[in-house]
C-alpha cells in the first residue's frame, strides 16, 4: 500500500475554533464583584478595578495591562493578584526573598537589605507586601478557574537557581 493509497483513505473535518476565555469557578450565584465588595477593606483598589483586573489577567493580559485596563497602578494590581492567591507576582528570587524576610525581622537594615536583593525601591515594597499578608481564601477560592498558577517547571528552576546564573548585563564588551 502506497502513500496515496493511505492518503485517500483518510477524512478530514473541518471546524471552526470557538474563542474560549478562561472562566471564574462560581458555585453560589454570587457574582465576582459581590465577593469582592465583601472583602473591600483588605484591597488595594476598589472592587470594580480588582474585578477588570482578575478578568483581564485571567484571560491571559499580563499584568501591567491588566493594571491600565482597570485604571489602576501595576503594584497595585500584583498587590491585588496576591491577595487572590495568584502565585508568581512577586518579582525577586527566593534568596532575595529572604534578604526581605530578615528585613522585616530586624536582622538587616532596610539600605543593606535593597542592596543584596538588587532590587527597586517599588520591587522591595511589592516583596514586602506580598511577605507580610497573605492571600484572602475567600477570594482565592472566587477566582480559582480565573487565574490559574501559570508557573512552570523551567521557571521554578530557574528561580532555584537565579543565584548561579549570569544575566546579559554581566556580560563585558
Amino acid at each position: 500500500m502506497g502513500l496515496s493509497e493511505i492518503a485517500a483513505e483518510l477524512e478530514t473535518t473541518t471546524t471552526e475554533q470557538r474563542t474560549r476565555c478562561v472562566p471564574t469557578v462560581d458555585d453560589t450565584g454570587v457574582s465576582l464583584r459581590e465577593r469582592f465588595e465583601t472583602h473591600a477593606d483588605a484591597l488595594p483598589c476598589a472592587p470594580a478595578e480588582a474585578e477588570q483586573v482578575v478578568e483581564a489577567h485571567g484571560s491571559g493580559t499580563s499584568i501591567g495591562a491588566s493594571a491600565r485596563e482597570a485604571g489602576v497602578a501595576p503594584v497595585t494590581a500584583a498587590k491585588l493578584l496576591h491577595c487572590c492567591g495568584e502565585a508568581g507576582v512577586n518579582p525577586l528570587t527566593p534568596e532575595a526573598r529572604r534578604i526581605v524576610r530578615d528585613w522585616i525581622d530586624g536582622h538587616v537594615s532596610r539600605t543593606d537589605a535593597l542592596t543584596l536583593t538588587q532590587a527597586t525601591a517599588s520591587e522591595f515594597a511589592l516583596a514586602t507586601y506580598i511577605e507580610t499578608h497573605d492571600p484572602i481564601d475567600p477570594l482565592a477560592e472566587a477566582v480559582e478557574g480565573a487565574l490559574t498558577d501559570r508557573s512552570d517547571a523551567a521557571v521554578a528552576k530557574r528561580d532555584s537557581l537565579a543565584e548561579t546564573m549570569s544575566s546579559v548585563g554581566d556580560l563585558q564588551f
